[in-house]
This record gives structure tokens, sequence and C-alpha cells, in this order.
């Protein structure tokens, strides 16, 4: 239940050290972490000084706090000393959190060294049993009486911790008693946290026979990409043998971590099976509800439309799925190296504030940038807030594409989120994801503006529209159908175990429903489910990306016609990380997401842009 940064690693994760740089023929030198901000090696005893210390403050803590905090808040200066037990608790998240990050990061360079995983379970398992002493905090506060509490909460020595004070309340009615609270805090190690690890390693254990060479699963993936057809399917052909040959392992996780989480949602109180989530999220669930019926409704005005209309474009009534994201024919895919990569980001940042583009800046000069792909490296890309006390950190595997220009537009959206959000502290600086996707999307969209305006051939301008066109079908309509697809899983789940055929099946449902009658889903493709990391990781999670692109549209469409201010504003939202709710965030800008139309206004951006490329058929 904790949303304790602590308890926190970076999504998906020898110790020899890595070279600032990394060459290639047409990408330039490449970024490389460096991760001494945070600890210099392994070996740095840093390490145990730093996990010794703040095992010894949760033992103190613990001691000095559990099962007293009412009668500290009835003291004399009960606000202050609440204050300050919170402060104490505060700095304990911000230590264990760079322990965690930093074994965390480490990991995702380099998801097959045995040295960095051992390393990673180590200070989980320490970080687990530092947790059980701090765990009655928060459980605690929740019981004490509701008219003290808020009257303490007014009090000016108080008022700064109680947007997280607020927060923590709101998971009051699905908290157990203390015991068992311990209970499913220490088996998430052994149960939740080792199935993620055995996805992780299997996912990193995979290799692809691709012209005589074994290559990773990003590898695979960006030659569904290749310009060449018969490259694009020979990689999925490839693709779906080696994950038919491993479905059953990725069915048996997918089964242990559903069962697993409907016995907590049940302990809990928690009736759908995306509550818990929406619960974290800080999300009311007829807000998500409302977003995943505008988009499924949708489907034929988007990706249905948009697919006929590729297809055309290929000579084909039908496109092979492994063509979906392919490049357009006869249009010379750009290459952009890493410093022109570099320039076109910072450039669409500067345009919209100097201010977005310096802290952007940062992350290219002081290497908070991990950018080559690499074998064993974790596949796709995330930003990390890391703690307050340090910085973010990106991870990407870059290739030069488009869409990789893109992607680092997205990460450092994320992270000048980060950056902004920090100085509210290791309890009120994470932001809710519905919220965090905001700024990469923006990001992505600033870029994708800017290089539009500046593209004046009609080809060339055809398709940087189809992909950024391909880009918002994949982040909001896949995501819903992602969505969907968790739903019929966990839902059914609840009545028994699904075998292989079943998932398989209910794949092919929402994928033939989102992508239309111009895609061929082809036999191989049903177990296509298997790689996808956030389906493991953060069950939920993927509408979180729909919610934010849609967003993202309709404060686009008020930054194009704002008055001054706007980017004060926007720094204002990004500033308040997890201080308010998103109906507080939005109320500046006129938003209002409980509002009926507020997603179908946030879809009309890409219907335009698929109306444009019809237009241009005319």
């Amino acid at each position: 239940m904790s949303r304790n940064p602590a308890q926190q690693p970076p999504a998906p994760f020898s110790a020899t050290a890595q070279p600032a740089t990394t060459s290639g023929t047409k990408l330039g030198e490449l970024p490389v972490w460096d991760l001494s901000d945070l600890y210099s090696g392994l070996g740095d005893p840093a390490i145990a000084r730093d996990m010794a210390e703040v095992s010894d403050e949760a033992v103190a803590f613990e001691e000095r706090y559990k099962g007293k905090l009412q009668e500290l808040l009835a003291g004399p200066d009960g606000a202050a000393a609440l204050s300050s037990a919170i402060a104490t608790f505060e700095g304990m998240q911000d230590k264990a959190g760079r322990l965690i990050s930093y074994a965390g990061l480490l990991r995702a360079q380099d998801l097959a060294d045995p040295a960095r995983a051992k390393f990673m379970s180590d200070i989980q398992e320490q970080l687990t049993k530092l947790g059980l002493n701090l765990l009655f905090f928060e459980l605690e506060l929740n019981r004490l009486d509701d008219g003290v509490l808020d009257a303490a909460l007014a009090d000016p020595a108080l008022v700064h911790y109680r947007p997280w004070v607020e927060d923590i309340r709101k998971e009051k009615p699905y908290q157990l008693d203390d015991r068992l609270e311990q209970l499913f805090h220490e088996t998430s190690l052994t149960g939740r946290g080792a199935w993620n690890r055995l996805f992780d390693e299997t996912v990193a254990g995979l290799t692809f026979d691709l012209d005589g060479a074994e290559v990773s699963l990003e590898e695979a993936l960006n030659r569904l990409q290749d310009s060449d057809e018969t490259v694009r399917a020979g990689a999925a052909a490839v693709l779906s043998r080696v994950f038919s040959e491993n479905v059953r392992h990725f069915a048996l996780i997918m089964n242990t971590l559903a069962k697993d989480k409907e016995i907590s949602d049940r302990w809990r109180g928690f009736r759908d099976v995306a509550d818990s989530r929406h619960l974290a999220n800080r999300v009311e669930a007829p807000v998500v509800d409302a977003l995943e019926t505008a988009v499924s409704e949708a489907f034929p005005r988007l990706s249905h439309r948009y697919y006929a209309l590729k297809a055309k474009w290929f000579g084909k009534d039908r496109l092979e799925h492994w063509d979906r994201n392919a490049p357009l024919p006869k249009v010379a895919q750009k290459t952009y190296d890493w410093t022109e990569a570099r320039q076109v980001v910072l450039d669409a940042y500067g345009g919209f504030s100097p201010r977005m583009a310096e802290i952007a800046e940062q992350f290219f000069d002081r290497r908070w940038i991990d950018a080559p792909a690499r074998a064993g490296k974790s596949p796709g890309a995330f930003a990390h807030p890391t703690v307050p006390s340090a910085h973010p950190y990106v991870l990407l595997n870059y290739l030069g594409r488009p869409r990789d220009v893109m992607t680092l537009a997205h990460e450092l959206g994320h992270g000048v989120h980060q950056v902004l959000a920090a100085p509210n502290g290791a309890l009120m600086a994470p932001t809710p994801l519905t919220l965090a996707e905001t700024a990469s999307v923006f990001g992505e969209m600033l870029t994708f503006r800017a290089i539009l305006k500046r593209t004046t051939d009609p080809v060339a301008r055809r398709a940087l529209i189809a992909s950024k066109v391909e880009d918002m079908i994949n982040t909001v309509v896949r995501q819903i159908a992602f969505y969907r697809f968790e739903r019929k899983v966990h839902t059914e789940r609840r009545q028994g175990e699904l075998p292989v055929e079943r998932l398989n099946a209910i794949w092919m449902e929402v994928q033939r429903e989102s992508l239309g009658p111009a895609i061929n889903l082809s036999e191989g493709y049903e177990t296509w489910w298997v790689y996808i990391s956030h389906f493991i990781h953060a069950p939920f999670y993927v509408y979180a990306y729909a919610f934010g692109d849609c967003l993202v549209n309709s404060l686009y469409a008020i930054y194009e016609n704002a008055s001054d201010g706007f980017a004060e504003r926007y720094f204002e939202m990004l500033a308040a990380g997890g201080t308010k709710h998103h109906s507080e965030l939005l109320a500046p800008f006129g938003l209002d997401a409980t509002r009926p139309d507020f997603w179908s206004m946030g879809l009309k951006l890409l219907e335009s842009l698929i109306d444009e490329l019809e237009a241009g058929e005319e």
C-alpha cells in the first residue's frame, strides 16, 4: 500500500565500470551514465555506511514513536512534534531511496550480470527488513482521530506536510491490521518481487537468431521498423518463434502475479481489478472509465482509418502486423546522430521556454543519460527520479531513428518534471502516474511541432505526420487495448488459472478490435503479449499513457492560443509534484477531466492529423 519512494526501484534494471561514451559509425559518441552522484561503485564504503545508518535510524524511530502518535499530537506542541517526526521519516526515505535507486540503475545497464542482480537483491532484502520498522508510521497516522488530526494540519508547524498526510489517509479504508501489513510487506520479496525478477531475467536472456547473429529483444523489435519488408517479416517470424517457445513460462508468471494481486485486493477490500491502481494514481474510476469508453468508441475513426490509409500507401488491401510501424515506402528514413538529436530536442524545448532547455541540457552535460543499446541492457526507455537529494537519470536504447529522437524528448520531459518537483521532498515529489506522463508527452509534442514547422517537402511532411500519428496511436489506442487486455485477464483469473490458449485468445480479441480490419494478425502474433513489462511490473499502469496524451493534446491547444503566462502556469503544475489532485492542477488551464467531453476533446488532435493525411490523397 505504501507509496514511499524508498520502496520503488526503477522500472525494469559487472560491477565493472562503463565507459563515459561509446562511439558508432553513424550515431557519434553516445553518453553512458555517471552514477557517482549516488555512489562510486559496488565497492563504495558509503553504501554499507548509509545502509547501517538508515537501519539504525529506523530502529530508533520505531522505539521513539510507535504507539505514541496520539499522545504526541495531544501534547502542547503536538503539530510541531508530528512535523518533526515526519521530517525524520522523510530523511530516511531519501537515504533508502538513494540505495535502491543506485542498485536499480546499475542493474538496468546489464540485466544479465549476476553481480548486479545479487547486489539489487541484497539491497531489496535489507530495505524490506528496514521497512518493517517504519511500517507502523503510516498505519498509525491513519488511526488518529480525524478531528484532532485536521486541527493539527491547520497549524503552520504542520502545514507543509498536509498534502502528504491527506494523501496517506486516502489509503485508510484499505488498510489492514499491523501484523497483516507486516506479512504483506515481508513476503513481497519472495512473492511479487521474485516473479518480477524472474520476468526481467527471462526477457534479458532471450536471443533471436537473425542473419546468423544472436541479437537481443530490443534489436529484434527494432527491425520491425526497417525499410525492407523482408527484414521486417523475418524479424517477426523469429520473434513469434522465440515467444512461442517461452510462452508457458510467461503464462505462469502472468497467472501467478494476477492471483497475487487478487489475494491482496480481496483482503484489502478493493472490488474492481483496477481499483488499487486508480487509488495509487489518485484518479477516480469513472474518469478512467470515461477515458476507456471515449478511446474505444474512437477506434474506427483513429486506428482503423489510419491503417486503411497506410495499407493504401503500401499498395495492399491489408497490412501484415509487422508493417504496422514500418516507414512509409519510397521515403528515406533519416538517421539522427547524437549531436543532432540533442540539438533538435533542446531547440524545441528552448522555443517553449529557455528555462526548460536549461534544465534538459544538464542531462547531456552531466552524463545523466545512458544512451547506447547493449546486450543485456534493460529494453525500452525510462526516466528515474532517484531522490530529491540527487537528480534523475534517463535510460535509452538510442539507434538514431526519428522515433528515438521522440523518445529522447519524451524521457527528458519526465526528467524536467522530476527536477522541478524535487524540492517538495522525498514524500511529496512523486507524481501520480496519470499526471507523470504529462510533461513527457508535452515534450514530444514540442519536438514534433518544431520539426514539422521546418519541414516543407510534401513527401517528408507526410512521413513526419504519419510517424506522429503512429506514435499517438501507440500511446492512446494501443495502451487502452493493453488496459482492456489486463482487465479481461485479471477478471477471468479470479475464476481460476488461464491457460496459454486463453491468454493468447484474449490478446487477439483486443488487438483485432483496436487495430481494425486493415491489419492482418497472422499466426504467431497471438503470443506477443509476453514481453510487455508493464503487465508484470505495474498492472494497469498503461492507461496513464493515454491519459497523458489526451491531456497534453488539450493543453497544447490552449498553449497555441494562450496569452503570456502559459509557461509559468505549466511549470507551476510540474513543480507541484504529488502535492495536488489532478483537478487542482488542471483548473488554471480551464480543464476538467471529469467532464464527459474532456477525452473526446483530447482525441480531436489525432483525428485532425489523420484528416490532413487523408486530404493529401484527394
